[in-house]
C-alpha cells in the first residue's frame, strides 16, 4: 500500500515538514513519487518512521539518528548495534534517574496529603 505524504504524516504522528526535514537531511530515504510527482510512502517507509520517532522519544540525537541511518544494508551491522547498545545504556540510566524523581514526587505527595487530612479532621 502507499500513501501521500499527507497520509503519512497522519500515520506517522509527524508533520509534513518533519518528513520533509528528515528527508533533507538524510534520515529518511527519498520516498517513490507518483505519476504527478507526489511522494509515495510504502509500509516499510512508515515502519522506519516509527523507529525513528521511537529514537527521538528516547532522546538520541539527530546526528546519531543520521549515522544510524546511513548505516542501513549490509556490511553495518556491528556498527548499527554498537550505536543502539550506547543508546540503550543512557535511557536506562535516564529511567532510573527518572524513577528517583518519581519516588521523590510519590514521598512529597504523600507528606502532603497526611498534612491536609490532619487539618481536615482539626477543622
Amino acid at each position: 500500500m502507499t500513501y501521500a505524504i499527507a497520509q503519512a504524516a497522519e500515520r506517522s504522528g509527524l508533520s509534513i515538514d518533519t518528513l520533509r526535514y528528515y528527508e533533507r537531511i538524510g534520515l529518511v530515504e527519498p520516498p517513490a513519487r507518483d505519476s504527478g510527482g507526489r511522494r509515495s510512502y510504502t509500509d516499510d517507509d512508515l515502519a522506519w518512521l516509527e523507529f525513528l520517532t521511537k529514537l527521538r522519544t528516547t532522546g538520541m540525537p539527530i546526528r546519531m539518528m543520521r549515522e544510524y541511518a546511513q548505516l542501513r544494508g549490509p556490511g553495518a551491522e556491528a556498527r548499527r548495534m554498537q550505536i543502539l547498545t550506547d543508546h540503550r545504556t543512557d535511557v536506562l540510566a535516564r529511567i532510573g534517574e527518572l524513577q528517583s524523581s518519581l519516588e521523590a514526587l510519590n514521598y512529597k505527595i504523600g507528606h502532603y496529603c497526611t498534612s491536609v487530612q490532619l487539618q481536615e479532621a482539626t477543622a
